[in-house]
């Protein structure tokens, strides 16, 4: 192997010497991702989500709350997404190295250009997040603006790693970078084709792509689909000529497969992070699968 190369990659592969490992509590799989890829042996991981589960309604359980007692770093999505339970974990863990405003607390959607903020915050309206939708992990590109933000936070609380982190950084950005060009060549026939929701968890996808969310199967967010408001669906998607009708996997399947068998028009899975389906084991998985599965139903 040539030399100057071997020395360029030594970086990636060998932590320098340090003597305990970061502790990082992160809200959902995608930042728990997102960090190994980032801190590599020089950081301990759990995430209190799994892909598996709805963030929406996680249990302030006394194991989580052990977890973030002895965190150095919490990495969440922020913008109200966890209000049901982050606030019960940072008080009962006590832990002021992690306090909102400190350097152990990174809230991703402060670092990305937010959408679908809320003109008016009435309750009646469902499930309304003031600062905007807060599933922005479904466009690659808040994966790497959230990326750099993070590489530096890491720095930050452990100066020792700070060329590890820069290296492992660079070689993330450059990998995703290459993998985002991929996706958009093989997404440009997508522009446009008109999809149905079930909830609007999919806003950032549909903006990054240009596809066309016509309806979503919630009557308002966060509000179970009634019988009255899906058979209002059916003439809507028929006259839009909707491809596909798309859920997350922790979600109930009984609207999708009733629209679907009314209809004609197929109701699949998406993974929405890292683990949410089987095989989707990375973040590079996630937007691979979903370009997979979304080319397939425009051919």
């Amino acid at each position: 192997m040539n030399i100057r190369l071997l020395f360029t990659l030594l970086p990636l592969c060998v932590a320098p010497l340090q003597a305990t490992a970061l502790e990082l509590f992160t809200c959902e799989p995608e930042w728990a991702a997102l960090a190994s890829e980032l801190g590599g042996d020089r950081v301990q991981v759990y995430s209190a989500v799994t892909g598996r589960q709805d963030v929406h309604v996680i249990q302030a359980r006394p194991s989580l709350i052990a977890k973030i007692r002895t965190a150095d770093l919490v990495v969440c999505t922020g913008a109200d997404l966890e209000s049901a339970w982050l606030p019960v974990l940072l008080r009962q863990g006590a832990n002021p190295a992690v306090r909102p405003g400190s350097p152990g607390f990174l809230e991703a959607a402060r670092h990305v250009p937010m959408l679908d903020r809320p003109e008016n915050l009435d309750r009646a309206e469902g499930d309304l997040h003031p600062m905007g939708n807060p599933h922005i992990q479904l466009d690659p590109r808040n994966i790497a603006r959230v990326a750099v933000v993070l590489s530096e936070r890491l720095a930050k609380l452990d100066p020792s790693g700070a060329e590890y982190y820069d290296a492992r950084g660079e070689d993330f950005r450059v990998r995703w970078e290459n993998a985002i060009a991929d996706w958009e060549t093989r997404a440009a026939p997508l522009k446009g084709m008109p999809i149905v929701t079930q909830h609007r968890s999919w806003t950032y996808l549909v903006d990054w792509l240009g596809l066309n969310e016509v309806a979503n199967l919630e009557p308002k967010p966060g509000i179970e689909p009634s019988t009255s408001h899906l058979a209002s669906l059916l003439s809507v998607v028929e006259d839009a000529g909707v491809a596909l009708i798309v859920r997350s996997s922790y979600q109930s399947s009984r609207a999708a497969e009733w629209l679907s068998r009314k209809t004609g028009i197929p109701a699949v899975v998406l993974p929405h992070t890292v683990g949410s389906m089987e095989g989707v084991d990375d973040l590079f998985a996630v937007f691979e699968r979903i370009l997979t599965q979304l080319t397939e139903a425009a051919e």
